[in-house]
């Protein structure tokens, strides 16, 4: 029998698969990727048709060091989602599509998402 944990786990990637089955971002409209850990948040802008990263920005982004001091996760999460927005257009990106790497679009993933919009980027 299979632990609660790698339940979830093996559920996430799932529905990641599926999901990624029919995302695909080119270099008009980049995936906006986003990983995230118990204690951290990743995301990156990635261009599948040629197979290059074109951003990113993390929870542990020097840019962000003493900034992060005190917020919870959430709040740590919507920075991160405006930092990215930043970095993306520096880049010259405005038009992402959203890949919330299979889970569930609430709490950090939401905040993430909205910090992203908020910073400039359509989905």
């Amino acid at each position: 029998m299979k632990s609660i944990a790698k339940q979830r786990r093996d559920s996430r990637i799932k529905r990641h698969r599926r999901i990624r089955k029919r995302l695909r971002g080119t270099q008009e409209r980049p995936r906006l990727c986003v990983f995230r850990t118990s204690k951290h948040v990743y995301a990156q802008i990635v261009d599948d048709v040629r197979g290059v990263t074109l951003g990113g920005a993390s929870s542990q982004s020097p840019e962000l060091g003493d900034e992060l001091q005190g917020k919870n996760k959430t709040e740590i999460s919507r920075r991160v989602g405006e930092l990215v927005a930043e970095r993306a257009k520096a880049a010259g990106i405005e038009k992402v599509c959203f890949d919330r790497g299979g889970y569930l679009y609430h709490g950090r993933i939401k905040a993430f998402a909205e910090g992203a919009r908020k910073g400039g980027l359509e989905f």
